[in-house]
């Protein structure tokens, strides 16, 4: 069930396939805003999986976060959303992510639930 206030965390390693450098969004060997940004996704995602009926999933639709801190290759980056608002199928996080317990990104996100075939059946 969907409710505000629920809750979900996600974890990844930084390697040299998440850094700025390896995805083309910077120069250098630190974990990468659009990593940082997945990486909050996949949080709301997990927030909302057990509360999807079946054939539903969600796509996102908005995110505005700051990445605050850089974060080296071989630190545990950990993301947290938590559901701030509902208004149907639109629903409202607060995304939060930290590595070595000190905050380095945050913002909001917003995701749309969905059915699957129909969504994917405008594409045929």
């Amino acid at each position: 069930m969907l409710q505000v206030g629920k809750t979900a965390t996600v974890s990844t390693v930084v390697s040299e396939k998440n850094t700025a450098k390896a995805v083309g969004s910077g120069s250098i060997e630190v974990f990468s805003t659009p990593m940082m940004i997945a990486l909050m996704e996949q949080a709301a995602c997990e927030c909302l999986a057990s509360g999807l009926e079946a054939g539903q999933t969600s796509v996102g639709t908005s995110v505005n976060v700051e990445h605050k801190e850089a974060s080296p290759v071989g630190a545990e980056v950990r993301a947290n959303a938590t559901i701030e608002n509902i208004e149907g199928r639109k629903i409202f996080f607060s995304v939060y992510a930290s590595c070595a317990e000190k905050e380095i990104g945050s913002g909001t996100h917003t995701r749309v639930i969905i059915n699957v075939e129909k969504f994917m059946g405008r594409f045929k």
